[in-house]
């Protein structure tokens, strides 16, 4: 039954985010191997020409082709040391894919993009959205990476898996296929369990969160934890996500058939711009609410209001993005209509009230309906329809 709703999933692809990690593209040695990027681009090319698919690529490797060039030691760099090499190995990286994609008669794109280019403005969003539409229909392969030349680690995405999942929910692509060193996600850790098998069908996405704990990898910053993360962030938006192995050829192809781990789309998905909310918009601060506003919140279909607000952490801006915290769970994310210093003024006081207050601009909610998403996680295991009050 499942191989049939993998099936009849994968029909309707017709756009594809296919990313590839540095653990793919490295060598014996630990270099970029140049023979495994130039069959993936093969792959790429005879599953794009062969469903008649737009591709975008999300590729890792700009680091690990830096450090090569320029004969950076072994071990951690720093972050200087891995903007250089970045800045280097783009360079590299964008030569290697121009060249193997001429040979199928393709024509690339080079894309940078850092966290603040989705996560502050929705409008930048859909310029994003805009130009790689454009690409694609003209043809062209956007390669897309994280722009770790000028990106420190308080803007960063946190790994290419996380960058390929929003990228796939921003663009509102039908397949996020993440290419791993590994056949896919195991029930345990096959290093240290011989009975390890994959899972080749995901319908409990918290299960997979625990299969994959604990997993790492020595060439990228993501392991198969990271993986699993970036599928629920697609999931949520609609969009299934394989995780195949790209270490053997012809294994792209095959994914669309059998072989590795499928996550199917959740139900009742996120429109665009809550899912931007929930996993693309940085979220500045920490509200604290009372029982009430949980409860109005989780079950009610509420808007937040000031008087539900026990207290508030860190400075932010009126349209900044926030988290909703019961006791120590968040449990929904939003954009608040009042910066950290009004809503301590106002902060479990009733709307009667707030009237009251001098040099105030009054909004009747904290965090409007429209602006608010609840954490599905913590909804399922947490706030059962028992738990109502």
């Amino acid at each position: 039954m499942q191989n049939e709703q993998r099936i009849e999933l994968l029909k309707k692809v017709r756009r594809v985010v296919v990313k590839i990690g540095s653990g793919v593209l490295k060598d014996d040695d630990g270099s970029l191997s140049e023979e495994t990027l130039e069959r993936l681009v093969g792959d790429v090319c005879a599953l794009r020409d062969g469903n008649r698919l737009q591709v975008i690529l999300v590729s890792s490797g700009a680091v690990m082709a830096g450090r090569k060039k320029l004969n950076l030691p072994a071990g951690k760099l720093t972050i200087p040391q891995k903007q250089a090499a970045a800045a280097v190995g783009q360079v590299q990286l964008m030569k290697l894919y121009e060249s193997a994609f001429s040979k199928h008669g393709g024509k690339v794109a080079q894309i940078l993009i850092t966290h603040s280019d989705i996560a502050y403005d929705y409008e930048r969003v859909k310029n994003v959205r805009n130009t790689m539409d454009t690409l694609l229909e003209m043809g062209v392969v956007p390669i897309i990476n994280e722009n770790d030349t000028v990106t420190d680690e308080e803007i960063k995405f946190g790994d290419n898996d996380t960058l390929a999942a929003k990228t796939a929910s921003a663009l509102e692509m039908d397949l996020l296929l993440i290419l791993s060193d590994v056949d896919g996600l195991y029930d345990s850790d096959p290093r240290l369990n011989r009975d390890a098998v994959v899972v080749d069908y995901v319908t409990d996405i918290r299960a997979a969160l625990s299969y994959s704990k604990g997993s790492s990898s020595s060439t990228g910053s993501g392991g198969m934890s990271a993986k699993v993360n970036a599928a629920k962030i697609a999931i949520e938006a609609g969009i299934p996500t394989l995780i195949v192995s790209g270490k053997r050829k012809g294994a792209i192809g095959d994914a669309m058939r059998s072989g590795g781990t499928l996550f199917p789309p959740v139900s009742g998905k996120l429109s665009a711009k809550k899912h931007w909310i929930r996993h693309a918009k940085k979220h500045e601060g920490r509200i604290f609410l009372d029982r009430g506003a949980v409860n109005a919140i989780m079950h009610h279909g509420k808007s937040l209001l000031a008087s539900g607000i026990k207290s508030i952490e860190e400075n932010f801006s009126e349209g900044d993005g926030v988290v909703m915290v019961d006791g120590t769970t968040p449990v929904a994310y939003g954009i608040s209509n009042y910066g950290s210093k009004d809503l301590a003024r106002i902060m479990g006081k009733k709307n009667s009230e707030i009237e009251k207050i001098p040099d105030l601009k009054m909004h009747d909610e904290v965090v409007n309906r429209d602006n608010l998403v609840i954490d599905s996680f913590v909804k399922s295991l947490f706030y059962r329809d028992e738990d109502k009050e």
